[in-house]
Order: C-alpha cells, then structure tokens, then sequence
C-alpha cells in the first residue's frame, strides 16, 4: 500500500530507540526487529515523529537540506515504507 503524504506516523508502544553521536538504533522488542539509521535517517525519523504528517516532515526536511524536492519525497516514502515494514513505525490517518 504506498504512503499517503497527508498521513501521520507514530510509534509503536514495543518500539525503543537509542541515539548516540547523531545516528540511530531502532527496535521493536516484541518482535525483536531492528533498524539503523545514520544521521540523515535519524534527523529523517525525529521530523516523522514529531510533525503532524509525513508532509510536514517532507516541507521540513526540504527545508533543512540541500536536496532534490522529487529525490526526498523518494527517499522519505522509502524510509517510512521500510520502517513500517518492520514494525518500527505505524501510520494513520490524521
């Protein structure tokens, strides 16, 4: 099913993650699955996660680096479709 720009994301309650020096770990504990993310995918997670929908992270990122509009509108619905995949993100409505 692709991403909807329009929707939201949260995680998971069995889904921890650990920064250190501006890269990521993230784990679900229920299924023991996990995913790294360097700063970019970090700095990529904290805007999902914080901003009100997948767009909002899109005009923010945009925004934030210096990056084709088309190659990060690629890239963000590539991220958040593997993070879901492994259970490390859920999406919503808003």
């Amino acid at each position: 099913m692709p991403i909807a720009f329009d929707q939201r994301v949260t995680i998971p309650p069995d889904v921890l993650i650990q920064e250190l020096d501006g890269e990521s770990v993230v784990l679900n504990v229920a299924t023991e699955r996990y995913f790294g993310l360097d700063r970019i995918g970090t700095r990529m997670w904290s805007a999902l996660t914080t901003l009100d929908s997948i767009e909002a992270a899109y005009d923010s990122l945009l925004a934030h680096f210096d990056v084709g509009a088309e190659r990060l509108r690629q890239d963000l619905e590539i991220l958040v479709t593997e993070l879901v995949d492994h259970g490390l993100l859920e999406v919503h409505d808003r």
